[in-house]
C-alpha cells in the first residue's frame, strides 16, 4: 500500500513538473510540443527551413511553411552530409536544417536571455544535437542551429551563380544560418526568451562563423552578443586560400565547382542535384569554404571594420595556446620550408625566422605555431583590435593556456590544443574526461562568464577575477593558466609579422 502510494505521489509530481513546462507552444508555422528533458522544456527538432533537397540543393535555404495538427519535436534531426566517422553513415540526411530550444520558461512571458550555439567542425562536419543544462539552469535559453555542410553547403559553381537573381553562389552553409536567426528572433518569445537579448556562439568553424555573422548586414539588429572562441574571419581577398592566408571570391571559386562536376561525372546542374549526397561526400577532397560574394560576406573583413561597416555588438574572443597542433605533424625540415615558402613567398624568410626549426619535431611545433597565429590567433587579434577603435561595443579577450587530460587532442608540449577551452566552458567530457580541483574551479569561473555575458553583455559577477574590456597595449587580455590574470597579447612578434604579411597581401 505504502509503495503504491509512493509511486502515485511521485508519478503525480513529475506530472505536475511536466504542467509547469512551456511543452507546448505555437510559432509561426503551427503548434509544436517538446518533451521533458532535466526539468526543462526540450524541443529537439524544430524545421526553419525546408529540406534542400531536390532543385532546393544549392539554393538559399527556403522558410519553413505552416504544418497542420501539432508538431512532434521529440527526437533529433539526421546530421548533414558529411564524411562517416569511424565508418557510420547512418543518422545523416540533406534534410537537415533543425534546431533546438531547450528553455527553463514555465511562462512565454519571461523574456530570457538566448544562447544561440554554431557548431564547429571546418564546415564540412558536426552536429546541433545536444542540450547545455549548466545555462538553462541559469536561467538562459539555449538554442542550436544545423547549417549544411561541404560540398553541399559551400560549393561555388559558375551554372550556380547564373540560376541566381544576385548572379552569385557558395554560402548557403552561412545563408542557413542566418535564416535559423531570424527564425529565433521572430519565434523565440513562444519559448519565453526576448528576441532582443540574443547571443551567438561557436568554436572553430562555428568561430568563423560567428565572426562572419557579426560583419553580414544580413544579421542586423538579430544578435545583441557574440562569443567567438578560436575564429575570426579577416583574411585578405585573394585568388586562393593558399594555407589560410586569404579569402577567395566568387569567381576564384568557380573553377573549384567545375572540376567537382567533372569528377561526379555530371553533365549539367540538373544531373548533379540527382547525385545522391553519399556520392557527393565520399568524393569531396579538401574543404568548401565562404567566399566573398557581396551578399552574405561584402568585402575584406578587416577593411569592413576600419570603415566601421559591422554588426557593433559586445564580444568575447579568443583563442588556445597550442591549438595549431591538431592541424600539423612532424615532416622532413626541406619539406616544411618548401611549404613555407610556397604559402608566403617573399614573407618566407621572416616566416622562418620567427618560426625557426632544425629537425622533424621542431618542424612540428613551427608548423604548429604558423597555423595557431595564421587561421587563428591573428584574426583574433586584428577583431580586438579594429573593433576597439571604431566600435563602442565592448571587446573581451582571452588567451587560453591551460593543459588538461580533458582535452580532445593533448598538447605535445604542455599547452592548449583545439577544443581545449569547451570543457572548461560547457563541461564538455573528452578522453578519459578527467578534471583536476583546481580545473573544476575553472570550469566554475570560465563558464560564469559565458553566462553573465548572455544575460547581460558583460562577463563579470561578484567573487569573480574582474575581466577588463581590451586595449591594444595593455595588459588586458584573460590569461588562463591554473586560474585568471590580466596580460599582454601573447606572441606579439608574431602578431606584428602576420599584421606585416597580411597588410602586404591587401594592398
Amino acid at each position: 500500500m505504502k509503495k503504491t502510494l509512493f509511486t502515485a505521489i511521485v508519478a503525480m509530481s513529475f506530472a505536475l513538473a511536466a504542467e509547469a513546462q512551456l511543452l507546448r507552444t505555437t510559432v509561426a508555422q503551427g503548434e509544436i510540443e517538446g518533451v521533458l528533458h532535466e526539468g526543462h522544456a526540450l524541443y529537439k527538432r524544430i524545421p526553419y527551413a525546408e529540406a534542400p533537397v531536390g532543385d532546393l540543393r544549392w539554393k538559399a535555404p527556403v522558410s519553413k511553411s505552416p504544418w497542420e495538427g501539432v508538431y512532434k519535436a521529440d527526437e533529433w534531426g539526421a546530421r548533414p552530409p558529411q564524411a562517416a566517422q569511424g565508418g557510420n553513415t547512418e543518422g545523416m540526411s540533406e534534410d537537415c536544417l533543425y534546431l533546438s530550444v531547450e528553455t527553463p520558461a514555465k511562462s512565454k512571458d519571461e523574456h530570457l536571455p538566448v544562447f544561440v550555439m554554431i557548431h564547429g567542425g571546418a564546415f564540412s562536419s558536426g552536429s546541433y544535437a545536444g542540450t547545455q543544462e549548466s545555462f538553462v539552469n541559469e536561467g538562459i535559453v539555449y538554442v542550436s542551429i544545423e547549417y549544411r555542410l561541404g560540398a553541399l553547403g559551400f560549393m561555388v559553381h559558375p551554372d550556380l551563380s547564373k540560376e541566381s537573381e544576385r548572379g552569385i553562389s557558395g554560402n548557403y552553409g552561412l545563408m542557413d544560418q542566418i535564416l535559423a536567426l531570424q527564425w529565433i528572433h521572430d519565434n523565440i518569445a513562444a519559448f519565453g526568451g526576448d528576441p532582443d537579448k540574443v547571443t551567438i556562439a561557436g568554436e572553430s568553424a562555428g568561430g568563423i562563423s560567428v565572426s562572419i555573422l557579426c560583419a553580414s548586414p544580413l544579421c542586423k539588429g538579430l544578435f545583441r552578443g557574440a562569443i567567438s572562441e578560436s575564429g575570426g574571419s579577416f583574411w585578405p581577398v585573394a585568388e586562393t586560400r593558399g594555407g589560410n592566408t586569404g579569402i577567395c571570391t566568387v569567381k576564384a571559386s568557380e573553377p573549384e565547382g567545375v572540376a567537382f562536376q567533372k569528377k561526379l561525372k555530371a553533365k549539367n546542374m540538373k544531373k548533379l542535384r540527382k547525385v545522391p549526397f553519399q556520392a557527393i561526400v565520399d568524393s569531396t577532397q579538401g574543404l568548401f569554404w565562404p567566399v566573398v560574394d557581396g551578399y552574405v560576406i561584402t568585402d575584406d573583413q578587416y577593411k569592413l571594420y576600419q570603415k566601421g561597416e559591422y554588426n557593433d555588438v559586445n564580444v568575447i574572443i579568443g583563442t588556445n595556446s597550442d591549438e595549431g597542433s591538431m592541424f600539423a605533424g612532424p615532416m622532413p625540415v626541406e619539406v616544411f620550408q618548401q611549404q613555407v615558402k610556397a604559402a608566403y613567398g617573399e614573407w618566407a624568410d621572416k616566416v622562418l625566422e620567427a618560426y625557426p626549426a632544425t629537425n622533424e619535431m621542431e618542424v612540428y611545433f613551427a608548423a604548429s605555431d604558423i597555423f595557431r597565429d595564421g587561421s587563428f590567433a591573428w584574426g583574433t587579434y586584428a577583431w580586438g583590435n579594429l573593433q576597439s577603435k571604431t566600435g563602442k561595443g565592448n571587446v573581451y579577450m582571452y588567451y587560453f593556456d591551460q593543459n588538461s587530460e580533458n582535452t580532445i587532442v593533448p598538447s605535445r608540449r604542455g599547452g592548449a590544443s583545439h577544443v581545449a577551452e569547451m570543457p572548461f566552458i560547457y563541461g564538455y567530457k573528452f578522453g578519459n574526461g578527467k578534471m583536476t580541483e583546481t580545473e573544476n574551479h575553472m570550469l566554475s569561473i570560465m563558464s560564469k562568464y559565458w553566462i553573465n555575458f548572455t544575460k547581460t553583455g558583460n562577463p563579470n559577477g561578484d567573487s569573480l577575477p574582474y575581466w577588463t574590456e581590451y586595449a591594444e597595449g595593455k595588459p588586458t587580455v584573460m590569461i588562463i593558466k591554473e586560474g585568471f590574470h590580466l596580460g599582454p597579447v601573447q606572441n606579439q612578434q608574431q602578431m606584428d609579422l602576420f599584421e606585416g604579411f597580411f597588410g602586404s597581401k591587401r594592398k
